[in-house]
Formats: structure tokens, C-alpha cells, sequence
């Protein structure tokens, strides 16, 4: 774990160094007009990122690039906060890679298709 921690701080450290979050804020200006288009787009990033990475490496590298790019639509960065952990927990129980369907079927000697069928109902609800 300590390993992909140090790659992901790594990989922010190079981030800032490249200027990435000031040009990820002009490109999302340039293409995104609206507060509530970012806000849908933002969910469906923090899905996908939530399904591919742990959450640990998750904040350590997509929380620094979000920022900025909240805080020039307006959001709060509280509020931001809670939509990135939300949507990365959501991400977590999504059946591609999703860390805590591994988990729970390890956890309750289960196969993994019989969670997934679990959680459909949470999905749907969601």
C-alpha cells in the first residue's frame, strides 16, 4: 500500500510541476459553460475513477485536480469533498473493479456474481 501511495505522489508531484491543474481549468472553461454540465461531468470522472483506483491513490491524485476546477465553478470545497468521496465509495461498489465487491465476496465466502446481484438494488436506488 505504501508503494502505490509513493507512485501516486509521485505522479501529483509531476502534475503540479507539468501545470496540469491550470490547464484542466481552462480546458474545462473553454468546453463547460454551465456549473450543473461540470457537476454531471464531475460525477461521471469521480465513477469511473472510483471503479479503476483505490481510494487512497484516488485522493492523492484527482482531489489536487478538482480543486481548482470547484472552486471556478463555485463550488465550496466542502461540498466538493463530499461529492468526491460519495461518488468514489459509489465507484467502489461498481461491478467492474469495484475494491469492495472483492472484499465482501472474500469476506462472506460468496461468488462474485451472487454480490453483484446484491448490490443492483443499491444502484438502482442510488
Amino acid at each position: 500500500m505504501l508503494l502505490i501511495l509513493g507512485v501516486a505522489m509521485g505522479l501529483t508531484d509531476y502534475l503540479f510541476t507539468a501545470n496540469v491543474p491550470e490547464k484542466l481549468v481552462v480546458f474545462a472553461k473553454e468546453f463547460i459553460h454551465s456549473r450543473w454540465v461540470f457537476l454531471l461531468a464531475l460525477n461521471l470522472f469521480l465513477l469511473v475513477v472510483g471503479c479503476l483506483m483505490d481510494i487512497f491513490s484516488a485522493i492523492v491524485v484527482v482531489a489536487p485536480l478538482i480543486i481548482p476546477l470547484g472552486r471556478e465553478f463555485g463550488f465550496d470545497p466542502v461540498h466538493l469533498g463530499i461529492i468526491f468521496l460519495a461518488n468514489l465509495e459509489l465507484g467502489f461498489l461498481t461491478p467492474p473493479v469495484g475494491m469492495n465487491l472483492f472484499l465482501s465476496a472474500y469476506r462472506f465466502r460468496k461468488p462474485m456474481t451472487e454480490v453483484t446481484r446484491a448490490i443492483l438494488p443499491c444502484w438502482v436506488f442510488y
